[in-house]
């Protein structure tokens, strides 16, 4: 038999649940048989023993099995269709409507401690003029996968433009948001692309937004996105982080 398309972790649930429900039904089964026995004043021998045992398992098992593998198929498939809804098809990074939501989620659950940052692949424009749009996607990628290299397991990636991505640090404070930021741009700019004897090399700039308030993904953008326009105004390939002002603070925390 053919196993159908599902993970180990998911071949566990339904061996496990399987033999849960046999070995309940088959205890049921003794009891309810010893009761009718009783009953009728008379006892349960080997074969009346046999038969309340086995037959659940012999009779009930292949339909709970199957019942089970087509439930855990079902299980399997919503969590596919979930994670293409939630995931850019180009970099495997979240896209921005699930990027957003868990970010706006994240800053909630941590009363909005963490840094927000915006990241613009440099003269992107150029990289498809000169290498074509083909090359341009492989540039997306390599630049998503140095994000995900440099950042932690439980930080957010998302993909929120063309070129453009975002990355949530949870928790994450000035220094260290600082840091990663730095890990990302340098990890970049040491990536090339190169086609018929031209080259470029890669670059971003990056803008962050620290927060340390009750202050929403909006505002944080914002903020991200003015530092990443500062970046590119002061010659590209550059880190330019800031937090909320004084008064977005004191509006948030009031």
């Amino acid at each position: 038999m053919n196993k159908p398309g599902l993970p180990p972790s998911e071949w566990g649930v339904v061996w496990r649940r399987t033999s849960l429900i046999i070995i309940a039904s088959t205890a049921g089964s003794w009891v309810i048989s010893n009761l009718v026995m009783m009953a009728l004043n008379q006892g349960m021998n080997d074969v009346g023993t046999i038969l309340a045992l086995a037959m659940p398992a012999v009779l009930g098992g292949p339909i709970l099995l199957f019942l089970q593998i087509r439930s855990a198929q079902l299980r399997e498939a919503n969590r596919r269709l979930e994670l293409l809804a939630s995931t850019d098809w180009l970099t495997d990074c979240l896209n921005r409507r699930a990027f957003t939501s868990r970010v706006s989620s994240s800053l909630t659950q941590t009363a909005g401690h963490g840094t927000l940052l915006v990241i613009d692949a440099d003269h992107f424009k150029t990289v498809n003029d000169r290498f074509g749009h083909e090359r341009g996607d492989e540039v997306l990628q390599l630049i998503a996968n140095a994000i995900r290299d440099n950042v932690r397991e439980g930080d957010l990636v998302g993909r929120i433009g063309g070129e453009e991505f975002g990355v949530f640090l949870e928790d994450a404070g000035a220094e260290a948001a600082d840091l990663a930021a730095e890990r990302i741009r340098a990890a970049v700019n040491a990536l090339f692309i190169s086609s018929e004897g031209l080259a470029q090399r890669l670059s971003v700039s990056i803008g962050g937004a620290v927060c340390a308030g009750n202050a929403g993904f909006s505002e944080l953008f914002r903020i991200a996105d003015r530092r990443l326009y500062e970046a590119k105004r002061a010659g590209r390939n550059r880190v330019e982080l800031g937090g909320l002002p004084l008064g977005a603070m004191s509006a948030a925390l009031s």
